[in-house]
């Protein structure tokens, strides 16, 4: 992609999104188009088709989606595999049917079966069902790769997926019902050192092991992927290496700078038990993970610290979170 070319990135105030709109600005990219989802509602096809015969991007990049955590997956299980379903048929139908040049879908690990082999390849995609309690979502980001694939057979497109470990960083979703891991974590040390508060409990046993990636390292590693690869098979982006939740949670403590004592609730659920990926590939491709994870969540806690969810640390929501 050289710097004249029009690159929509669909989903680009989200997390990932907005690294990847950061990403393409630091490599001088100066078209690219952004639709907030109060302009463009994403599931509905006429008005994606619209936007791409007005705007007739060279590039597609698909950060657009509705995510949350375990508690939100277990609560918003229809709207999470309707709108996913329905924001990625537009986008690459469209894509398709005005021949773009090429586009990059952003998948998820919960894609893997919940009994996958530790690290988790490529190749162990289907191989068996996802872990229960996201199984709508990676449902539907099973199919949008399915997809790629199907399109690129069949039509001759250049359709990429990605695959990212769990992410975290500037923008993140910090909402106590909708959080992932590492905003959950940030938030409840900081209102714990804030109130003084001895102690601080979470979810699960604190035995399950996750890899953690900040987020414009997954951004840049995505861009390098659709700038080198044109394979039909996706692309694992992580760091190679993974913690327990226990261990994490000690981490953000530290960093946070609080000092009281961790409980877990052992009858709420863990999750996965493991979600490690294999990067050969994308190593093979000629890139490595530059920020560490304590790095890492110390510019998170910093961006969090100027947030809105910072200022009203009483927040809550009953709507899934939203990249659209």
């Amino acid at each position: 992609m050289d710097n004249h070319t029009r690159i929509y990135v669909a989903g680009h105030s989200g997390m990932v999104g907005s690294a990847l709109v950061r990403a393409l600005q630091r490599r001088g990219h100066t078209r690219i188009i952004e639709r907030t989802s109060q302009v463009l509602d994403l599931t509905r096809q006429a008005e994606v088709e619209a936007l791409f015969a007005s705007e007739r991007p060279d590039y597609v990049i698909d950060a657009a989606a509705r995510v949350g955590g375990i508690l939100a997956n277990k609560t918003y299980r229809a709207d999470f595999i309707y709108t996913n379903l329905q924001i990625q048929n537009n986008l690459l139908n469209a894509s398709y049917r005005i021949g773009v040049k090429k586009l990059l879908f952003l998948s998820s690990s919960c894609v893997y079966p919940r009994a996958c082999p530790q690290p988790m390849r490529e190749e162990h995609l289907w191989t068996g069902v996802p872990e229960p309690t996201n199984e709508p979502y990676a449902v539907a980001k099973l199919a949008g790769m399915s997809m790629c694939r199907a399109y690129n057979e069949q039509h001759g497109t250049r359709f990429v997926s990605v695959i990212p470990t769990n992410l975290y960083g500037p923008n993140d979703n910090y909402d106590p019902e909708q959080s992932h891991v590492m905003a959950s974590m940030i938030r409840k040390f900081h209102i714990a050192k804030t109130q003084k508060s001895p102690t601080v409990e979470l979810w699960g046993t604190g035995t399950p092991r996750r890899e953690l990636m900040y987020v414009d390292d997954a951004a840049d590693a995505a861009l390098h992927v659709m700038d080198t690869y044109d394979g039909n098979d996706p692309v694992n982006i992580g760091v190679g290496a993974d913690c327990t939740i226990r261990e994490l949670a000690e981490t953000v403590a530290s960093v946070v700078g609080y000092s009281g004592i961790l409980t877990f609730d052992a009858t709420k659920p863990d999750g996965s038990p493991q979600k490690l990926l294999d990067c050969t590939r994308l190593t093979a491709l000629g890139w490595q993970p530059p920020t560490g994870l304590a790095d890492g969540i110390a510019r998170a806690y910093q961006w969090y610290l100027q947030s809105p969810y910072c200022a009203d640390v009483t927040t809550t929501s009953t709507r899934p979170a939203s990249k659209e």
